[in-house]
């Protein structure tokens, strides 16, 4: 299993727009559809990916948690399906009914989306203030597939925490690992 680190884009870069397939509804998503009052977090995830399966339980909890507090949230999910076919959208459907997914995982079939945002692995995080400016991008917590840490979304929470308080997140932060992006060839 590849450990790939989050590329770490630049603090205070806007979100780039997004207007994707929702796999649960077959809606079109754009950015401006899931943005919070308070925050939005943008989650690059996938179906086989073992780092994303240790935390699903985790990110559910955290939309759960949230967004009552104004958050909003969604799930991209960018690899080459024709390579790696359980990431198909109809598995997407059926990985977000089986986690009981409450935000939208959204298809991202030309990549676009995820280069533009400079995802690099699954599962990497883009939290955005009110403005949609960037104040957090990394790892959810210390959780690795056989660390035997459990994971708590700590780093993650401690970011919403703050911006929630009006307290500014800390720029100290720690890249996400996971399987890297199957890109297209």
């Amino acid at each position: 299993m590849a450990r790939t680190p989050s590329n770490m884009m630049a603090l205070n870069t806007p979100a780039p727009d997004f207007n994707l397939m929702d796999v649960r509804t077959t809606h079109l998503t754009t950015l401006q559809d899931v943005k919070g009052e308070r925050g939005t977090l943008i989650m690059f995830i996938c179906n086989h990916c073992p780092f994303v399966k240790l935390v699903n339980e985790e990110i559910v909890k955290l939309a759960n948690d949230y967004r009552p507090l104004g958050f909003g949230f969604a799930a991209i999910m960018s690899n080459d399906v024709e390579n790696y076919p359980d990431d198909s959208p109809e598995k997407m459907r059926e990985n977000a009914n089986k986690n009981q997914f409450s935000f939208p995982y959204l298809f991202d079939g030309t990549q676009k989306i995820a280069k533009a945002y400079d995802a690099a692995c699954t599962p990497d995080f883009f939290l955005f203030d009110s403005e949609l400016k960037l104040v957090y991008r990394g790892q959810l917590d210390d959780s690795r597939p056989g660390n035997g840490i459990h994971p708590s979304g700590r780093d993650l929470r401690e970011a919403m925490d703050a911006l929630l308080n009006n307290r500014p997140v800390s720029a100290k932060q720690k890249p996400s690992i996971g399987c890297n992006i199957k890109w297209k060839e």
